[in-house]
């Protein structure tokens, strides 16, 4: 039987041992970006309400890495100024008809985020 020699191979365990670290880098960079840009559509889209002046500036976002994947949370903060509102503002009462932002910010970036993924899953492979 022949012996098989195999040259380089160190190399590519090396790549693919650093592919989950690259991946998760660029894929929470993607989650980033994308969320900072539904909070500020959400926030254009909110602002101007005569009786809601604080209620956009309380509209943040956290990402994080999880044992699941990575978390983008976009939403009012309920320790700003008129953040305690966010439901009832985008889902409205009986009293009060909803006034859609979040919901429609999201939407509208949605493809946002494929691309970036798509990006980092070609960086984390490159």
């Amino acid at each position: 039987m022949d012996d098989v020699q195999v040259i380089g191979l160190n190399l590519v365990v090396e790549d693919l041992n650093a592919f989950p670290v690259r991946i998760i880098a660029n894929a929470r960079k993607a989650v980033q970006v994308t969320s900072r840009k539904v909070r500020d559509d959400a926030r254009n889209r909110i602002k101007g309400h005569k009786y809601l002046p604080a209620y956009p500036y309380s509209i943040t976002y956290d990402t994080k890495v999880t044992a699941d994947g990575i978390e983008g949370e976009i939403g009012p903060d309920k320790g700003r100024a008129q953040g305690p509102l966010g439901n009832i503002v985008e889902y409205g009462t009986s009293k009060n008809a909803p006034i859609p932002h979040l919901g429609p910010a999201l939407d509208a970036n949605a493809a946002d985020l494929v691309a970036g993924m798509e990006i980092a899953v070609r960086q984390a492979t490159a």
